[in-house]
């Protein structure tokens, strides 16, 4: 499906909120600013096996609220659903103004 680095920015997206501050940290060094453990471990003054450890914990977190709470399912099935839409009026030359219009707004709903 995804990459394991797509996923998990993914899943930080939708869930980030529900993280401590420590855990949005090291995700966010690690994945976002691509920090090595080596990096974080320096920075917060801990081994990097502490930051290892900490890093896979919050990804399983973050994979069991996705198990229990679906929303980066649900997104993805709306994009999908969006994309076929989008290419079924495409199909049959039937983008009116209003149907437009109608398509950009559930494309910036997210």
């Amino acid at each position: 499906m995804f990459e394991k680095t797509t996923r998990i920015n993914l899943l930080f997206d939708f869930y980030q909120e529900l993280l401590t501050e420590k855990q949005k940290a090291y995700i966010s060094h690690y994945y976002l600013d691509d920090f090595s453990l080596g990096e974080i471990a320096e920075e917060f003054e801990v081994s990097r096996q502490a930051v290892y450890d900490n890093i896979k914990r919050t990804e399983e977190t973050l994979e069991n609220y996705e198990k229990k709470l679906g929303m980066l399912a649900k997104y993805l099935a709306r994009e999908t659903l969006l994309q076929q839409l989008t290419r079924q009026l495409e199909d049959k030359k039937a983008l009116t103004g209003e149907v437009t219009i109608l398509l950009d707004k559930l494309k910036n709903m997210d």
